[in-house]
């Protein structure tokens, strides 16, 4: 699937917010060697670099067009095109950081072990994840993509998941030190028109319109943009109340 980095950014303030309270639970950590995995257009890794300094940094994501976006600003880090599902580090990390990527990923009973044992020894592992699956504004878009008209084509499509924040303890407890959960939801104040659709399109509806061809798109759109005016109505002021729940981890080796 091909990202749109102008679509991803429309609200780069909001989507900055977890990630900045992640890296909250990091102070006081050092680190020689940071990789964020899925790292888009670099936004986050640039926080990264202001973090630690002196960190060799490192950008892994699938996206050419997003890491075009990301390496426009000049800066010392080093940006790598690779699948995170089969990504290696080539030097053992003092920190994985990973801010909404991990969840389009499959079978995390595995991928989350194998991160783990690339760290350095006392090394930490930092991931958020969008844990809103069961929002309306996914679920309106899974009913849509069953519908008949459209289930040929977008039945087999996957937004990404999570798994709970207990299996995430019992998967991971038993693999570093020291282990930290817990999910918040961000009641998000989006303005412009049609805002939560417009969210929607820069992420989670990625992976249905590379599917779709010109005509289908449009079709699709309309009746999807038309669903999510009536679950997230627009505020007389003009905005829209878009709650939206993430799940973090921090785990030290």
């Amino acid at each position: 699937m091909s990202w749109d980095p102008g679509q991803y950014l429309k609200f780069v303030d909001a989507r900055r917010r977890p990630a900045l309270d992640l890296l909250a639970r990091l102070d006081g950590t050092t680190a020689g060697c940071v990789v964020d995995l899925g790292c888009g257009t670099g936004n986050i890794t640039r926080l990264l670099a202001e973090r630690w300094p002196t960190a060799q940094l490192t950008g892994v994501d699938s996206d050419p067009a997003m890491l075009a976006e990301a390496a426009v600003t000049h800066s010392g880090i080093l940006w790598q095109c690779a699948e995170i599902a089969t990504w290696r580090a080539t030097r053992a990390p003092d920190v994985i950081f990973s801010n909404a990527a991990l969840q389009w990923l499959s079978d995390h009973q595995q991928l989350f072990p194998t991160l783990l044992e690339q760290l350095v020894d006392g090394g930490t592992l930092a991931v958020q994840m969008p844990s809103n699956f069961g929002a309306a504004s996914h679920r309106i878009l899974r009913e849509l993509a069953e519908e008949p008209r459209w289930l040929p084509l977008l039945g087999k499509v996957r937004m990404g998941s999570v798994l709970s924040a207990a299996e995430y303890q019992q998967l991971l407890a038993a693999h570093c030190r020291h282990l930290e959960l817990w999910e918040t939801t961000y009641w998000q104040v989006l303005q412009g028109d049609d805002a939560v659709f417009e969210w929607m399109k820069g992420t989670t509806m990625v992976p249905y319109l590379a599917r779709l061809d010109a005509v289908a798109t449009d079709d699709f759109l309309a009746a999807y943009r038309g669903r999510l005016r009536a679950a997230y109505p627009r505020h007389p002021d003009g905005y829209t109340l878009f709650p939206f729940q993430r799940i973090f981890l921090v785990a030290r080796c």
